[in-house]
């Protein structure tokens, strides 16, 4: 049945439904943060550094340490940023759901409203049909009555 609520019902459910697909994609973005940081920490551990040898290769190991350690410290900021993006989509997601909600509501408080008018409207109908049929009834026995006087 449609309510003068109807438009804004669907309007409200689409918003929420992209609010979900959002936290959705965020939880996917922070799943990636997160499966990147354990592989960039396993990575680290994977990285020997020489126990002798020329200066350049200590070297060379201290870059390739300090690039891994850059690249761990981007990964955890990644993940509190997608953290911090799940956050905004959870709360963004309940307030399109409670004004989804309040819109709903409102819909099926008309829909009730209506459906207890037309009752109401249908039970007078009811009546007036019944008065009609007694009435009709009423004035053929009479009639009928008055042929046998």
């Amino acid at each position: 049945m449609k309510t003068r609520y109807s438009p804004l019902v669907s309007v409200k459910k689409n918003i929420m439904q992209k609010s979900e697909r959002v936290l959705q994609s965020a939880n996917a973005n922070f799943n990636n943060a997160k499966e990147a940081l354990e592989i960039s920490l396993q990575e680290l551990h994977t990285i020997k550094t020489p126990q002798t040898g020329n200066i350049q290769e200590f070297l060379s190991a201290r870059t390739l340490l300090d690039a891994q350690r850059n690249v761990i410290t981007h990964n955890e900021e990644w993940m509190q940023f997608a953290h911090r993006k799940i956050e905004e989509a959870k709360e963004q997601l309940k307030k399109d759901s409670i004004e989804y909600e309040k819109f709903n509501y409102l819909e099926l408080e008309e829909i009730k409203r209506v459906m207890k008018e037309r009752k109401i409207q249908e039970g007078k109908d009811l009546d007036e049909v019944a008065l009609m049929t007694y009435g009709m009834k009423h004035k053929k026995n009479k009639s009928q009555i008055g042929e046998y006087l």
